[in-house]
């Protein structure tokens, strides 16, 4: 039976069935209802109902509901990471990583839903504000629209879902087609939790018709993390509504001839082949400072060389498949065109379905695919520079700022890299792929809009009201 989505606290079905594959083998896991225009239509009129409810809640009930909602999920917690490997293919270490972070980013929401507050402020700064005293508080924006994507289902939607929640917005979650069990799930825990039904809708929706919604009026905000294409589009379409996009990069790491080679090549393994690759902030592009690339470029290979690819339902497997073969023929299209051009596979495999083995590339260009687009695969390519200017530039030569990370331990170029890497947040000796919830998460350029990161996805979900109190 196919699972049904919730509109408003009613869970519907439809005719319209999609299937849930495991990318491993291509077995069928599982069902989903695709929402229809009138159930889109009614999610939204619920919604805005919702509203009125939620505005009125005090901090303290929406952060006890957003402790239950983390209490329903640990409960839930095999099940939601069985989901996660089955809809997705995710590896099992990091659908259980992924699970605990969305454990973490509801346990700092519902702390940072006590925490909004406002400023009290002077405005006699000129003459004519003598005798008058402001005020500032945060007030919720109303509907919101949270639109996820395939590689993070979970803690994703709770990044949507938590701060909407603290804030005192109704929301709802339209997830990825290629990922909808572990949203039915997290919509079962959030219609549990205690916060007004008519507040929350999870909608599965075949993308086009899901444009609907995002340009309905009577959602007040868009919070949108997938592709660069969709998310820049549904922002050209949005008019007056806000609009916060977390998009894709092709992050850049320097390894400069100071740093622990060992360490940063233990980092990049892992930060560029974590979940197949299909991480928006995965280390697609090492820059490595030529006095010390052959070493470096020795020891990440043996590092790549030491992880497990499998099936990812094996607690020992570091590497599954991607998502579908479609992508993963895309990706392997994309190697190969760089190799004919002149790249040289320093490691890599043969794909076998979705199986994409990780792939290590050296002497690309610049304008190569594997290192200008978002490659969103476990490629990674390795290239040399002379100069830490030289570095830096390459790092900037790209559409996409969203992470870097640098390896260095002089405290100049740190300082430097900081001021001049065209990015929304700088990992020093750390690579690209390293984020923890509460951080203020997001992009710039092609990367996106707005930031990630509860306290600062509030204030995105908040309007600043002024009151200017008249003491004379």
């Amino acid at each position: 039976m196919a699972c049904k989505n919730l509109i408003g606290g009613e869970w519907r079905g439809s005719d319209d069935v999609m299937e849930v594959r495991f990318p491993y083998d291509g077995s069928l896991v599982g069902a989903v209802s695709m929402a229809s225009g009138t159930d889109m239509d009614d999610a939204m009129a619920a919604a805005v109902a919702g509203f009125e409810q939620t505005r009125a809640l005090p901090s303290y009930r929406r952060s006890e509901i957003l402790e239950n909602i983390g209490r329903l999920l640990r409960e839930r917690f095999d099940e939601v990471v069985e989901a996660m490997i089955l809809e997705g293919g995710k590896n099992r270490k990091t659908a259980v990583g992924e699970t605990t972070r969305a454990l973490e980013t509801l346990k700092v929401s519902a702390e940072e839903a006590r925490r909004i507050g406002g400023e009290v402020f002077s405005i006699d700064w000129t003459a004519a504000g003598v005798n008058r005293q402001g005020f500032t508080r945060r007030s919720p924006i109303g509907a919101v629209l949270g639109i996820t994507p395939f590689n993070y289902p979970v803690n994703l939607a709770c990044h949507k879902i938590g701060p909407a929640i603290a804030a005192g917005n109704s929301i709802i979650i339209k997830p990825a087609e290629k990922t909808p069990l572990s949203s039915v799930i997290l919509a079962e825990i959030v219609l549990e939790s205690g916060y007004p039904p008519q507040a929350f809708s999870m909608l599965n929706a075949w993308g086009p018709d899901t444009e609907m919604m995002a340009l309905d009026p009577r959602v007040a905000m868009i919070s949108f993390t997938g592709s660069a294409a969709v998310g820049w589009m549904l922002k050209s379409k949005a008019g007056q509504k806000k609009v916060t996009l977390e998009l894709g990069g092709n992050a850049g790491v320097i390894v400069h001839s100071d740093a622990d080679l060992a360490d940063a090549a233990g980092q990049a393994a892992a930060g560029g082949f974590a979940n197949a690759g299909q991480n928006c902030i995965s280390v697609q592009r090492l820059l490595i400072q030529r006095d010390v690339f052959e070493d470096f470029a020795d020891l990440f290979v043996d590092e790549v060389k030491a992880l497990k690819m499998g099936d990812p339902r094996d607690p020992e497997v570091d590497i599954g498949p991607m998502i579908s073969e479609r992508d993963a023929e895309r990706a392997e299209a994309w190697v190969r065109e760089a190799q004919k051009a002149g790249a040289s596979l320093l490691y890599g495999g043969e794909r076998e379905g979705t199986m994409f083995p990780p792939m290590v590339m050296t002497e690309t260009a610049p304008d190569m695919r594997v290192n200008c687009e978002e490659v969103f695969a476990p490629v990674v390519t390795l290239s040399a520079y002379d100069a830490w200017d030289e570095a830096v530039a390459m790092v900037n030569d790209s559409p996409y700022g969203l992470q870097a990370g640098v390896f260095t331990n002089d405290v100049k170029r740190i300082m430097e890299a900081w001021e001049r890497i065209d990015v929304g947040g700088l990992q020093v000796n750390g690579v690209s792929t390293f984020r923890v919830d509460h951080m203020p998460y997001g992009g710039i350029k092609a990367s996106g809009y707005g930031r990630e990161g509860i306290k600062y996805a509030i204030e995105d979900m908040t309007d600043l009201k002024l009151m200017v109190l008249n003491l004379g």
